[in-house]
């Protein structure tokens, strides 16, 4: 049986407190960052303004193993490109000249 619910404190916090920390998080880069465009049009040099940066990102983010197994997850479909028949034929093409190229030499 699953393990996920038994102990409150490792429990995962709501999805709501989630996205309104995520929403605190956005408010606040945003509100340095007119900060930042503020001190920069009064004088100060672009390169010495310090750039906000997250200070909180949620758990997933965090673990380098979920990433890789997402990023397994969602594998490239070529037939979801534009045009990838175009593409397809342009390929092959390509690659002909290459075998042409390859026999007169």
């Amino acid at each position: 049986m699953s393990q996920r619910h038994r102990n409150q404190e490792m429990a995962p916090l709501p999805r709501a407190e989630l996205r309104a920390h995520a929403h605190n998080e956005r408010h606040r880069i945003h509100s340095e960052l007119h900060l930042v465009v503020d001190a920069v049009q009064h004088g100060v040099d672009p390169l010495d303004a310090t750039e906000p940066g997250p200070e909180w990102k949620p758990v997933h983010h965090h673990d380098a193993e979920v990433a890789i197994e997402k990023s397994h997850r969602h594998a490239f479909k070529h037939w979801k490109t534009k045009e990838w028949k175009r593409r397809k034929t342009l390929r092959r093409n390509r690659a002909m000249a290459w075998k042409a190229i390859g026999q007169a030499l």
